[in-house]
């Protein structure tokens, strides 16, 4: 079993808290909350269930087109709104970057960094295949971070099928970082995914865990780990 503990990794003495490093609670802007009291049912879920803090981020894609003014005006939202309601969760707005021809090129033009922790950067790759890079080629664009001085942070390394170990050990070894994904440990998307995060949790290759929070079925789901008696409770 995954021990998600080594993952709350403090860059500063000020962040040496629980941090949730990856969940869509900002309101409208992506397929995580759609609205403002979603947003705050997510956030009061979070602070249930033991964290201080949420790297808040927002899909960058083909889909969804956001410029950082649009993040920053939900954050100040949900900040207000979270305010109002006594919850107290620190955000850290920022995208979860993919790297597809539709969005990405576009937002290395325009140099749409929201970093977090200082220069971090939380990239994804295509869920579906290879074929969606296009051009792209992902070991390039990683370099291309690091040399911009940011630290990229790939999420969810262990849900990228078409990616084999070796491919992931040459990310790693290029200075990429690699993020968890708490429900793929725990059988949330399928078998494969979860025998991956094994594979790459052995390799010790994890840095950061979250939960890519995103609606209630994610905390029903969280919610009935925490109330299992195996012991497999998340915090």
């Amino acid at each position: 079993m995954v021990d998600y503990r080594k993952y709350q990794k403090a860059e500063k003495e000020m962040y040496d808290m629980k941090t949730d490093f990856h969940c869509h609670i900002l309101p409208g802007l992506d397929d995580g909350a759609q609205n403002i009291g979603e947003a705050v049912f997510l956030s009061r879920k979070l602070v249930e269930w033991g964290f201080t803090d949420a790297v808040c981020v927002v899909h960058s894609s083909y889909k969804y087109r956001h410029t950082p003014q649009e993040v920053l005006t939900a954050y100040g939202e949900l900040y207000n709104a979270l305010l109002e309601e006594g919850i107290n969760l620190s955000l850290h707005p920022t995208y979860e970057y993919r790297i597809v021809p539709q969005s990405w090129p576009e937002v290395c033009n325009n140099r749409w960094w929201l970093p977090w922790y200082g220069m971090n950067l939380l990239i994804e790759f295509p869920i579906r295949g290879r074929e969606f890079f296009g051009d792209l080629d992902p070991f390039d664009e990683v370099k291309k971070i690091l040399d911009d001085c940011y630290q990229p942070v790939l999420a969810h390394p262990e849900r990228y099928h078409y990616l084999s170990m070796e491919e992931l050990a040459k990310l790693h070894d290029l200075g990429c970082e690699f993020q968890l994904n708490y429900g793929s440990i725990y059988g949330f998307y399928d078998e494969e995914t979860r025998q991956r995060s094994e594979q790459i949790e052995n390799e010790g290759w994890y840095n950061y865990a979250g939960t890519d929070l995103h609606n209630k079925k994610y905390t029903d789901f969280y919610d009935s780990i925490r109330a299992g008696k195996d012991g497999r409770i998340l915090l």
